[in-house]
């Protein structure tokens, strides 16, 4: 997030909880989804978050949610009770000083006592995820395994894409799933689990303390094999992180559109989806919206 924060959407212009669960329904019912995923931004900043949990933990699907973790304390046992069975939590550091650079709060403490509540909710698997980034903190590698070991949860290394909001991406920051393995590796090593189409490829250490996994968006596309879609906070419907376009479901479905007409959009973009996001390539265009603000 920039320095000077992001411009905070009117509530008019939020989806309900209503319209929410009414589109999930849709895609699980008429299309097949069988999980969801609350992300942001920061989903817990949502005033009565648990409501909508249990709306669409109703639907029968694998419900988890990605978070900073700094209100977890409070919220993960409700969240829980409300029918949330696993989390991640977002964290690129675990040095005071980083941390506090890099989120411009100092919170790691709230953050890392968040995760534990996690845990003592029962959420299972509690993952943390971590944007590696080369210079930045490429350096805590090991000190992240060590700590996922530890306290038994699964550490997921993200490579840094071209959605942050100060549009410092560069190729150069990039630190990659080969170099990212073997520099964990040469201190705790690690073997491949057969890979599924979830975006994180998964690796399990070989003395059987757990499991990392690596999102390597930039150096090995999945695209082919990519099942996901985002329903933003705003009502738009989008076919790929990487999207430079979006279509308004928000519009429609405040006109009185039927059933039919919604799933009927949503066909139509998933048929528009792209072979591949074109990162690293000439014609590569980043998107309008940074990852705080496309969420979904």
């Amino acid at each position: 997030m920039p320095a000077d924060g992001l411009e905070w959407l009117p509530r008019s212009e939020l989806l309900t909880f209503e319209e929410i669960e009414r589109v999930a329904r849709l895609l699980v019912e008429r299309h097949g989804i069988e999980s969801i995923r609350l992300t942001g931004g920061e989903p817990t900043v949502r005033a009565n978050l648990p409501d909508l949990v249990r709306r669409l933990a109703a639907l029968g699907v694998d419900l988890s949610l990605t978070t900073n973790g700094a209100t977890l304390r409070l919220l993960a046992e409700p969240l829980a009770q409300a029918g949330l069975r696993r989390i991640n939590v977002s964290l690129d550091s675990l040095r005071p000083e980083r941390f506090a650079e890099l989120t411009l709060r100092d919170e790691l403490p709230r953050v890392l006592d968040g995760i534990e509540a996690a845990i003592d909710a029962g959420l299972n698997p509690v993952k943390v995820n971590a944007v590696v980034m080369r210079g930045v903190n490429d350096d805590e590698l090991v000190d992240f395994a060590r700590f996922g070991r530890n306290c038994g949860v699964v550490i997921r290394f993200i490579e840094f894409m071209p959605l942050d909001a100060d549009e410092a991406w560069s190729g150069g920051a990039v630190v990659g799933q080969d170099e990212i393995l073997e520099r964990i590796g040469e201190v705790f090593p690690l073997e491949p689990v057969t890979r599924t189409s979830a975006p994180a490829s998964r690796f399990r250490y070989v003395d059987g303390a757990g499991e990392i996994g690596v999102v390597a968006s930039v150096t090995r596309s999945f695209c082919d094999s990519c099942d996901r879609i985002r329903l933003t906070a705003d009502g738009q419907f989008r076919n790929c992180l990487f999207a430079v376009g979006e279509y308004d479901l928000r519009s429609l479905l405040r006109s009185g559109a039927d059933d039919e007409e919604v799933s009927t959009l949503m066909e139509q973009a998933v048929g528009a989806k792209w072979a591949g996001h074109g990162i690293g390539t000439v014609d590569f265009i980043r998107p309008a919206r940074s990852m705080s603000q496309i969420g979904g």
